[in-house]
């Protein structure tokens, strides 16, 4: 169940995390639910996660709308540390750095492109977001090895980033 979700809710921040910016908000709620879930909850059945990260995700929809500006930096954050923590989970390297130290690191990070570059941030992160959570949630289905993992996830965030920046629109003619 919660692959399923996690392959829609990739899918809106691939094609929708720049225009759709509460979407965004509520993806990173739900990827931080996803990626801190387990550790959080142990021994808890995989519903339950499910339900944290849904409860973030629609609390980071609401925020988003009520306090923009400090939901940006704190968004950049999670962004930044959650999928840099995704993305060592699924290197299978989670214990030999710490992920709390990574986590904050990449945190600080998507903070400073979030209030500095904020349009390419929200669609470079939404894409990396989209991506890793696509890929996560297929490999459920299919076995995608770790060495194939992290390149797919970058090829699908550029295919993100050029649909959301619209790079792929034919640009109209101007008459001579």
């Amino acid at each position: 169940m919660s692959s399923v979700v996690s392959i829609l809710v990739g899918l809106v921040l691939l094609g929708n995390g720049r225009r759709l910016y509460w979407a965004f908000v509520a993806g990173i709620g739900f990827l931080t639910g996803l990626a801190l879930g387990p550790s959080l909850l142990p021994d808890r059945p995989e519903w339950q996660i499910l339900l944290v990260a849904l409860a973030l995700a629609l609390v980071g929809a609401v925020l988003a709308v009520v306090a923009k500006k400090i939901i940006i930096m704190v968004t950049g954050f999670l962004a930044g540390g959650g999928i840099a923590y995704m993305l060592l989970r699924q290197h299978g390297i989670e214990g030999q750095v710490p992920g709390w130290i990574v986590y904050i690191l990449a945190g600080i990070v998507g903070l400073v492109l979030m209030r500095i570059l904020f349009e390419w941030a929200l669609i470079l992160l939404s894409s990396l977001a989209g991506a890793g959570l696509l890929v996560g949630g297929i490999e459920s289905f299919v076995a995608i090895s770790h060495t194939l993992a992290v390149p797919l996830v970058i090829i699908v965030a550029v295919i993100g980033i050029v649909v959301q920046a619209g790079l792929a629109r034919p640009h109209p003619r101007t008459p001579p």
